[in-house]
């Protein structure tokens, strides 16, 4: 039986969608802390249990005649090292041999200190100890994440204000990085490695910008600032720097500065560069653009800024 973990989320409940286009209903077991959102999957057959990674004793009973099993990492950052461990630990217990991990590029560079890396790092020590078959899925940065987060404040701002630099990403699709996880999952990969999943090209955020600015039509200005000056706009919408549950519940973005502040630092000096075909070994298909899924998301985005300095206002009020 086939097992993924975390199957309320996004990326897990698409790995699902496509993992029952391979595997029948009743040989696929989803795991979440919300059995009530996955109620679809459970009408067509699929056996949908409760696991919650912070419970070490329900975890082997959750995992329990899986064979095969798709870890999504939780989203807790800067806390998660101790749950993932657990889950690996159960894995095992319960008699699962093969485990794939969605990790991040950047994670195997030793002298990369993103908060997400070191986490993803350690996650894949335990992995590779852990005595199962295994393969660590080094998912590039979505391109969603920009094309949802980050484009539609360039647009209505005129500028693209972060601490990347000039650094490159192979920035992939989140359908392209379940469909990977999937064809790992169904054994189309080799075992006991690590691949990068990334798009087809590495892009700067200053080539970035310059698409975010041909699709929408508006003139926006690429600033590339500072670490100090990136951790002073967070503070200054309220973002809290280190993982607080409660305190990122009340904030206007989903994750901790800290985290922030150390992907886009790693960015700048080139960790998080790379450029592989594992999409089309693992999923059996080209990867999409980061343009084809800007191009997608374009009808969300604002109307684009009037013609204003907005640049130097962001980063003047954020000093």
């Amino acid at each position: 039986m086939y097992l993924i973990t975390g199957a309320s989320g996004g990326l897990a409940q698409t790995a699902a969608e496509l993992l029952l286009e391979s595997v029948p209903a009743d040989q696929v077991i989803l795991t979440t802390r919300a059995p009530g959102k996955l109620q679809s999957f459970a009408d067509r057959g699929v056996h949908v249990r409760y696991a919650d990674f912070a419970d070490p004793v329900g975890l082997e009973a959750a995992f329990e005649g899986a064979e095969r099993m798709l870890l999504v990492s939780t989203a807790q950052v800067g806390t998660r090292i101790g749950l993932h461990r657990n889950a690996i630990d159960a894995a095992r217990r319960a008699g699962v041999r093969y485990l794939a991990y969605t990790s991040i590029v950047g994670a195997g560079t030793v002298d990369n200190d993103a908060v997400v890396c070191l986490e993803h790092r350690a996650t894949e020590e335990i992995l590779r100890e852990s005595g199962l078959r295994w393969n660590a899925l080094r998912d590039a940065q979505y391109a969603q994440a920009v094309a949802y987060f980050i484009a539609p404040g360039a647009v209505a701002m005129g500028s693209m204000v972060g601490a990347w630099g000039e650094g490159t990403v192979g920035f992939v699709s989140r359908e392209d990085c379940a469909a990977s996880a999937v064809g790992a999952l169904l054994g189309r990969g080799e075992d006991d490695r690590a691949y990068e999943i990334t798009g087809p090209e590495e892009l700067s955020y200053r080539q970035v910008c310059a698409l975010i600015a041909e699709i929408s039509g508006a003139d926006i200005a690429y600033v590339p600032i500072s670490d100090e000056e990136q951790y002073a706009i967070f503070d200054s919408m309220g973002v809290p720097r280190e993982y607080d549950e409660e305190a990122i519940a009340a904030s206007p973005i989903p994750w901790n500065s800290d985290d922030m502040v150390s992907f886009s630092r790693a960015i700048r000096l080139g960790h998080m560069s790379s450029l592989s075909d594992a999409v089309q070994i693992l999923a059996g298909r080209a990867p999409r653009s980061i343009r084809s899924v800007l191009e997608e998301a374009a009808a969300t985005w604002p109307p684009a800024a009037p013609p204003a300095d907005a640049t130097e206002t962001v980063v003047e009020a954020a000093r």
